[in-house]
């Protein structure tokens, strides 16, 4: 498979837990457990004893990130977002119903963070180091049926060395509590790949993997059904299951499907299929789980990169940390449909989860909006720098790696399996000691991911090194361009920034297929047009989007060397990078600030130059102007007044950047004409707006439902009589909310505020703020009532709905 061109005919999707019912009993239960928690932070002693009176902790629902509610500390660690590391402590009481006893009952934690430990009724019942995948026990045994049952939780941050960056802590993902028969469906136990795909037919292989079945020899009959993307029933697959296996688990495959006139799912049409699969048991269903997949292929050559479904798709992406603006690290899944509506929204395809595995939302949502993923399991693999688990990672990450390939092999998303980040530059962070710069723990991984999917290609994300680990600032790095060694057998080689040095790396190992698994801000468009883009798989700019920790300094709270700030909201950058992702004709006028903000991080120069998208100048002064465009040729006209054409530079590093010295500012209008061949294509205007005079409110979730976890995005602005939006506004707006909903968080997109998230009020930051609502459990209506002093209040009234 190495180098040569290969062919992934595929898959995909994710576990639907549907309840099932045959002759009035429930064949599976899948209860979301994430409403009615007590939380408490810091070290307690005795939380987890039934009897730990727990009446004055705050109640809350999941998910939650207990370290984002703590307070800014100029003292804590810039890379760990200037938050203090500790513990803290979660507790829910529940009743089990009597029903339950002689079924299985299962807790299943998608994610505590950094690590976790889990007590019922007193008793120690599983624990995580590495809260980035979940893990479930079974908890039968334990539980009090018919009476009341303690589920304690105790999470940690660990130590300020175990990450680079912000991790967030606590019960940051869902909690689910599944009751089911002994004879049953394993954990991420359906597996389907597409091993022949055409324009008339696709085949789907189903294999379901079986529990409590050992030594048995009753008749256990195997279907699933395949429904299409409009629901429709298509097709079914029967088989009978081994009897007398003596494996614990057994991996059952049916005989394979037929899909007449397959609907391919593309990032354009995200078509998903879903195959029901049920368990009889001597002619009585005992279980039934659904799981969705698309039909796809991938293909990958050093000739053209990478092809979906027969088609040159070249990656056009981002590689940020997991936390999500103003929830920090709490995995919401309307924040992160969110974020891939706007990137979508901007041309962007791709999404690499760097340095861990996302949630389970997350992939669910790509699926559905077709984005392509890079699924990362680890930065290091290390047993000790950046390793924040309490066990070594040697001791782990068998077990790591198989729940991440199981869990997330049925998505079609899912594109490219990353086992690792930035390794080549101490031999400590490359597995076992070897003296093979990793080769040898890569090629062990490998094969063990090769086990459960052998549909995608393996990487592995490279220090902007040289081979023999040399760094810019040895002779070495400058007199032998050489890719670095993991690279060179790593199925695709991905290379975080250094484009330029491409073509030689090639030269020394013409092979490789590459991908640069992070490209900087700081270069804008140079890293996507100084690529061979027909030969090579993409890129992904890192921190596109800012993210808490990895700070550069003091007020910064994270990363901001970004294109869109944590609220979403885009600086002027991202419309360049729009124009150069998407064929739409556009141009954005950008004025320049005199400051720059440069530093060396990783061995690239990172940063930005200010730039700003109003017209509310100094009256008398002059200023650098740029225009983004993807159009042959700009005009720049100021109140009238023309500044002439000039032609779009083609160059690698400037080209969609027109740049005008020295225009002369004026209140009034600043217009930028983007023309092809002499016609119109694009305009851009900029108006100096009057003083601020009220407030404007735009929801954005107009399908809000009331299933106690959606969230509405609801927006202000302070705008002047015309109703344009004053970006020098300033005021502390405060929110007023009633009915179905309540505060979620509130924000102003600005990343060097010292403002927390909760509460009520927030200042406005370029005329602009920000509250989060989260729908109760109920539908109704919701009033929101935003106010500023000096400015005309605004209120609006919103729905939920019944989900």
């Amino acid at each position: 498979m190495k180098r040569a061109r290969f062919l992934l005919l595929t898959l995909l999707g994710i576990s639907l837990l549907l309840p099932a019912q045959t002759t009035g009993e429930e064949l599976r239960i899948a209860k979301l457990f994430n409403f009615g928690w007590k939380f408490k932070a810091g070290e307690l002693k005795d939380a987890q004893q039934p009897g730990y009176n727990d009446a004055d902790w705050r109640s809350l629902d999941l998910p939650h990130d207990f370290q984002f509610d703590q307070p800014w500390d100029q003292n804590a660690s810039p890379a760990r977002g200037f938050k203090a590391m500790g513990e803290a402590w979660y507790r829910k009481t529940f009743t089990a119903d009597p029903s339950w006893k002689g079924k299985r009952v299962l807790i299943d934690f998608e994610g505590i963070l950094l690590t976790g430990d889990v007590w019922l009724n007193g008793k120690p019942i599983g624990s995580t180091d590495y809260g980035y995948l979940g893990f479930e026990t079974d908890i039968s045994k334990v539980l009090n049926y018919g009476g009341e049952n303690v589920l304690a939780v105790r999470a940690s941050t660990g130590t300020t060395g175990g990450s680079r960056w912000y991790t967030g802590g606590g019960l940051y993902r869902d909690v689910n509590l599944i009751i089911k028969n002994d004879i049953s469906i394993a954990r991420h136990g359906i597996y389907i790949t597409t091993p022949s795909i055409n324009d008339n037919q696709a085949e789907v292989s189903i294999q379901v993997e079986l529990e409590g079945f050992r030594g048995k020899s009753n008749d256990l009959e195997i279907k699933a059904v395949i429904y299409g993307p409009d629901g429709k029933k298509l097709t079914e697959t029967i088989t009978m299951a081994p009897k007398r296996v003596k494996k614990l688990h057994d991996e059952v495959p049916l005989p394979i499907a037929s899909i007449v006139k397959p609907k391919l799912w593309s990032c354009e049409t995200p078509h998903l299929y879903t195959a029901e699969v049920t368990l009889t048991l001597d002619g009585k269903p005992v279980d039934r789980l659904t799981e969705r997949f698309g039909i796809r292929t991938l293909e990958y050559s050093k000739e053209f990169g990478f092809k979906l479904n027969g088609k040159k798709v070249f990656l056009k992406g981002i590689a940020n940390h997991h936390d999500l603006g103003a929830v920090g690290a709490a995995a919401h899944e309307t924040a992160i449909a969110r974020q891939m509506d706007v990137l979508k929204q901007f041309g962007y395809n791709h999404i690499r989860t760097s340095h861990n595995p996302y949630s389970k939302s997350f992939m669910r949502l790509a699926d559905e909006k077709g984005i392509l993923v890079v699924d990362e399991l680890y930065d290091k693999w290390s047993n000790h720098s950046y390793w924040g688990g309490r066990k070594s990672w040697s001791e782990l990450w068998p077990t790591h790696l198989i729940e991440w390939i199981k869990r997330d092999r049925n998505h079609p998303s899912v594109i490219m399996w990353s086992l690792g980040n930035e390794l080549q530059m101490r031999e400590d962070l490359a597995g076992y000691p070897t003296s093979d710069w990793g080769i040898t723990t890569y090629r062990m991984m490998d094969l063990l991911v090769k086990r459960f999917d052998a549909t995608r290609p393996t990487t592995v994300g490279m220090f902007p090194a040289r081979a023999g680990a040399y760094t810019k600032n040895e002779e070495e790095f400058h007199t032998q361009v050489i890719a670095p060694e993991l690279a060179t057998k790593t199925e695709i080689a991905s290379f975080n920034y250094r484009w330029m040095s491409y073509p030689d790396y090639l030269k020394h190992a013409p092979d490789m297929i590459i991908y640069q698994s992070e490209a900087t801000t700081r270069e804008l468009v140079a890293p996507f047009y100084g690529m061979d883009r027909e030969k090579m798989v993409g890129l992904a700019y890192w921190g596109a989007i800012e993210y808490w920790g990895e700070s550069h300094g003091w007020p910064r709270k994270g990363w901001n060397y970004s294109f869109f700030n944590h609220a979403l909201e885009p600086f002027p950058q991202a419309y360049l990078i729009k124009s150069m992702f998407t064929d739409e004709p556009l141009v954005h006028i950008a004025v320049a600030e005199d400051k720059t903000d440069t530093l060396t991080w990783n061995d690239i120069v990172v940063g930005l130059d200010p730039v700003n998208s109003h017209w509310n100048w100094d009256k008398g002064s002059r200023y650098n102007i740029y225009t983004y465009t993807n159009a042959d040729e700009v005009e720049l006209i100021v109140n009238g007044k023309s500044f002439g054409k000039q032609q779009n530079n083609k160059a690698i590093e400037t080209r969609n950047m027109i740049y005008w010295e020295n225009v002369p500012y004026s209140p009034g209008k600043i217009t930028a004409i983007a023309r092809n061949n002499g016609k119109e294509v694009a305009r851009h205007q900029l108006e100096t707006t009057g003083k601020a005079v009220a407030l404007k409110l735009i929801p954005e979730n107009s399908n809000w439902r009331a299933n106690g976890m959606d969230l509405n995005y609801v927006k202000v602005y302070a705008v002047d009589r015309k109703g344009r939006v004053v970006p020098t506004a300033t005021g502390e707006v405060t929110f007023d909310i009633s009915g179905a909903a309540r505060i979620l968080a509130v924000d102003n997109g600005d990343h060097t505020s010292n403002e927390l998230f909760d509460g009520n009020s927030r200042q406005l930051h370029k005329g602009f703020a920000l509250v989060i609502l989260r729908a109760d459990q109920s539908a109704g209506d919701v009033t929101v009532k935003a106010t500023v002093n000096g400015l005309r209040p605004a209120m609006q009234k919103l729905k939920t709905l019944n989900p």
